[in-house]
Order: C-alpha cells, then sequence, then structure tokens
C-alpha cells in the first residue's frame, strides 16, 4: 500500500494556473475571404436546393463583393473608440450615424456592374438599371433608409443591393480596427464595432474553447461571443429552448424564447464544420416559416431576407 508521503513526490500535471480558458472575446472579419467564403457555400448548398436558383443568385452577389472587397481601400482616417471603465460606450463604427465615405457608393457602382446576374428576372434587371442611374443623394437616402430600418416597400429590390455595397464598406471598416481597444457592448446582443443584430449565431467546433457561441454581425461581419443559454434578444433564460424541424437533420436549430417571443438561429460547426453565417441562414428559410408559424419572431432580419430594422427589435 502506497503511504500519503510519497504522493509529495509527484509532478502536477494540467495547467498550472489553473481556472478555465476563456473564449476570444471578437473576432474582426477578413474583407479577402469574408464574401469569397459566403459565395463557395451558396454554391454548395444550392444543389438540389427548393430554392436553387435564388440561391445561386445569392451567390453570384457574393462573388461580386468580393471582388469590390478585393479593390477598395479605405482612407487613412482614425476611428475614435469611446471607452469608460473598460466598456464600449458607442460601437465605433455605428451604422445609424457613422459618416460614411463616398467610397461606399464606388463599391456599389463596381457590384452592380460586375454583378452577373444570369437568368434573373426583368424586374431584377430594371432595380439594377434604376439604382445604377440614380442620383447621389439618391443612393445615400437609400442607405440612410436601410440603416435605419425605415425602407420604403418600393425600394426594397434596390436595397438588396444598397445591402450588399454597405456590407464591404463596413467589413473594411471593421477590419480597420484595432482589436485590442475594443470590448463587448452592454447590450450583449449588438455588434460591438458597428452596433447591429447578428444575422445568426455559430457554435465553434474549434477555436481556444469547444462549444462557444459567437454572434456574426449581419453587417460588417465582426463575430462576438455571447454566452449560451441565455436570450440574445431579452437575456432572460427562463423559457428558452433548441428547436428543429422533425426528421430533418443539418447544422441549423432555432433558440426560442418565450419569454420575449423571439427566435434567434444557431448553426453548429459540430454537425457542419463549412457552416457560413450568411449563406446557411438563407438556405434554411424553412426554419424561419415555422418558426413565425408558430408565433416567434425573428431577433434580427438577414438583409437579404427582409430588408428592415437591422438594430435591436423594441
Amino acid at each position: 500500500m502506497r503511504q500519503a508521503h510519497e504522493l509529495l513526490n509527484g509532478k502536477w500535471i494540467g495547467n498550472q494556473y489553473g481556472g478555465v480558458t476563456a473564449p476570444e472575446a471578437l473576432m474582426l472579419p477578413d474583407p479577402a475571404t469574408r464574401f469569397a467564403r459566403t459565395a463557395a457555400r451558396l454554391d454548395a448548398l444550392s444543389t438540389g436546393h427548393p430554392m436553387a436558383r435564388w440561391l445561386d443568385f445569392m451567390a453570384r452577389v457574393a462573388r461580386a463583393q468580393h471582388a469590390v472587397a478585393s479593390m477598395m481601400r479605405l482612407s487613412g482616417s482614425l476611428v475614435r473608440i469611446e471607452v469608460e471603465d473598460g466598456v464600449e460606450l458607442t460601437p465605433p463604427i455605428a451604422a445609424n450615424s457613422y459618416r460614411r465615405d463616398p467610397i461606399w457608393r464606388e463599391g456599389l457602382a463596381l457590384l452592380l456592374d460586375g454583378l452577373d446576374i444570369g437568368a434573373a428576372p426583368t424586374s431584377v434587371r430594371m432595380t439594377i438599371a434604376a439604382l445604377r442611374d440614380s442620383s447621389i443623394d439618391g443612393q445615400e437616402a437609400l442607405a440612410d433608409d436601410f440603416l435605419h430600418g425605415s425602407m420604403e416597400p418600393g425600394d426594397l429590390g434596390a436595397a438588396v443591393f444598397v445591402a450588399a455595397a454597405l456590407q464591404v464598406y463596413f467589413t473594411h471598416l471593421a477590419a480597420s480596427l484595432p482589436a485590442a481597444s475594443l470590448s463587448l457592448l452592454p447590450q450583449r446582443g449588438l455588434c460591438p464595432c458597428c452596433g447591429c443584430t447578428p444575422v445568426c449565431g455559430v457554435i465553434a467546433e474549434t477555436g481556444k474553447v469547444r462549444g462557444a457561441r459567437y454572434l456574426h454581425c449581419s453587417l460588417c461581419g465582426t463575430a462576438w461571443n455571447h454566452v449560451r443559454a441565455v436570450c440574445i434578444t431579452c437575456s432572460h433564460s427562463r423559457w428558452l429552448a433548441l428547436r428543429a424541424i422533425e426528421g430533418l437533420g443539418g447544422a441549423a436549430r432555432i433558440e426560442t424564447c418565450d419569454d420575449c417571443g423571439t427566435y434567434a438561429k444557431m448553426l453548429y460547426q459540430a454537425e457542419d464544420a463549412g457552416v457560413d453565417p450568411v449563406a446557411d441562414d438563407l438556405a434554411t428559410l424553412g426554419l424561419d416559416v415555422l418558426a413565425c408559424q408558430e408565433g416567434w419572431s425573428r431577433h434580427a432580419p438577414n438583409p437579404f431576407l427582409w430588408s428592415g430594422q437591422l438594430s435591436r427589435p423594441g
């Protein structure tokens, strides 16, 4: 039988400092890969999909975004980050108040000119032509309306392309920020860079902490950590549930909250390592339809599904 004093000659194993590894607070987007990855994922998901033609068109939009992102060069102006007691007071590139550089309109023109519309219907071709010929003031007004969630019904077609151009612009802005100086907002469900809501969440299978949840911004593409088992809209957890369509596999689930009546879509890398927030959200529209039929409202829209309020509901 070994004696207790013999154990004192052993060595500790594991982390000598103890504790639990914390996930990265946020990850800034990479303009060189964001849109190319979405396009490739849409190509893969469109095969045999009931909405294959639409997904194919959105893949074309993403490829046009990638081309614009590869050419865009922002000016060297610095973005001021206001922090108090280690907490960001406002998003440094707040979408609804940041003074946009005219280069975003150059990006819009390049996107419209470079977009391969394929067999798109006449209405799409007319929308593109009208947007291409619109005035500077008209394009800026569309951007303001989109970012403030006040689009007129007749402008929703143009909003798809305005949103695409703004995504490229704000992705470049976010990528230029000093990550070490950024912190999460008090409203954890909002992007720490631009203040917009996430398109969906991704449950990571790689990185510092497996199983960590990252919300992905619908505008600038920043990903930030958000604790699981808490509603991203109201921060309650009492009536939170994770749901999927019976008999249908896949990486997507919806997280419903009966406290506030909203739902958010979650993607699991453990089920499919290739998930992309924008592409997989578009390809799982059936989950949105069923959730709405059951009475839940989506936490925040995908700009390509519905061009409405980008900021927090309510």
